[in-house]
């Protein structure tokens, strides 16, 4: 596989599961969306069928990693020359940004009639539209849409359940190479994935919002911080750290775990 396969497989197939990802939580946050308030299944089956459409764009050019955890986890395990690791991530990380953006340029109305509702913005303090980032909130009225965010902020907890979470999703994809005489689930690995991402949203979600990807959280939460949104507040940078560590220890134990128990 080229490095060009690589970069372009890897930068369309997460920009699209970004914009569709955050395409459904837009639609379910955004009060002039015809999806709003329609709640954390909906958001789950999004990004399922999310993981499932950039997976299958993906499959068959760069073999559809799209989230740092995996590449680690493929290259612990083997699967993944080390040497190619950089570009996976560079690419998903690109992809994820362009994904975001995406986002926005889908809902401009939206967000604007959003963050321009008095009773979004009623309790934030703007000027001429746009927040006094010194006294911003942690995490703004729409990061949601972009990155994710814990019910209770409590660091250790908020990592382990991420670890937990990763390590799930990242076991479920090395052990489809053990089914077919080691050939792997071929078309079928991608829909079996997205229906674990969507279990594990289901199960595992509720704490942190399941970010289980690096790119998928560092990406739009950078293009939050740079949209020009009004009265978006902050970007909440002081627990942007979890939903990047907790995955990527997370893939590097289940590929650890697969090389003990299954090789």
């Amino acid at each position: 596989m080229s490095s060009s396969d690589i970069f372009i497989g890897e930068t369309i197939g997460t920009a699209i599961l970004v914009l569709l990802g955050g395409g459904v939580c837009a639609a379910v946050t955004l009060k002039r969306s015809k999806a709003h308030n329609a709640g954390w299944v909906a958001v789950t089956f999004g990004w399922g069928f999310a993981v499932l459409t950039g997976a299958y764009i993906a499959s068959g050019v760069s073999g559809a990693h799209l989230n740092p955890a995996v590449t680690l986890g493929l290259a612990i395990q083997g699967g993944t020359p080390w040497g190619d690791v950089p570009l996976y991530l560079a690419s998903q990380l690109l992809g994820a940004m362009i994904g975001a953006v995406l986002v926005w340029a889908v809902y401009y109305g939206q967000f604007h009639a959003h963050l321009t509702d008095h009773e979004i913005v009623a309790d934030q303090p703007a000027e001429e539209g746009m927040v006094d980032q010194s006294t911003a909130p942690k995490a703004g009225p729409v990061l949601g849409v972009f990155s994710t965010g814990p019910e209770i902020r409590n660091a250790v907890q908020n990592v382990v359940t991420e670890i937990i979470a990763t390590a799930v999703l990242i076991l479920a994809i090395l052990t489809q190479g053990l089914n077919d005489d080691g050939n792997g689930l071929g078309p079928l690995g991608a829909l079996i994935t997205s229906l674990v991402v969507v279990g594990i949203g289901l199960s595992l979600g509720g704490p942190t919002g399941y970010a289980i990807n690096p790119v998928r959280d560092l990406g739009p939460r950078i293009v939050h911080a740079l949209l020009p949104l009004p009265n978006k507040g902050g970007s909440d940078w002081g627990y942007a750290w979890v939903p990047v560590v907790g995955p990527l220890i997370g893939g590097a134990l289940a590929g650890g775990l697969y090389n003990l128990a299954f090789a």
